[in-house]
């Protein structure tokens, strides 16, 4: 999370907020976000089970948490683009954010009959 935080200046200048959400519990999420100086939204206390089966991310049962998954919301809030990891790579970067953000912003201003590049 804290390569998300380097990265809200750029988020901001295309729009983009960040949030995160966990299944910790409100203390530990609280220590996450002062540790590592977090200034977007957190949330915490999430049912595992739940958000597993209406996202589809993965769960690790023995632990009873979430492996990380990633969405990148269009503005209507539809998701744009998702990643599921099953273990502890496979993340959606920021510059993953950035590169897909500024590529639909290209297409939806380029000039007509033009694409962008």
């Amino acid at each position: 999370m804290a390569d998300y935080q380097t990265w809200l200046p750029e988020f901001k200048q295309l729009g983009v907020a960040v949030i995160a959400a966990s299944v910790e519990t409100p203390e530990a999420a609280r220590k996450t976000v002062d540790t590592q100086k977090l200034t977007f939204p957190v949330g915490h206390s999430l049912d595992y089970q739940d958000v597993s089966r209406r996202t589809g991310a993965f769960v690790e049962h023995e632990r009873k948490i979430l492996h990380a998954t990633g969405f990148l919301l269009k503005p209507d809030l539809n998701i744009h683009v998702a990643a599921y990891s099953t273990g502890p790579i496979g993340r959606l970067t920021p510059n993953d954010v950035s590169s897909v953000v500024r590529l639909a912003l290209a297409k939806t201003t380029a000039p007509q009959g033009e694409k962008p590049c």
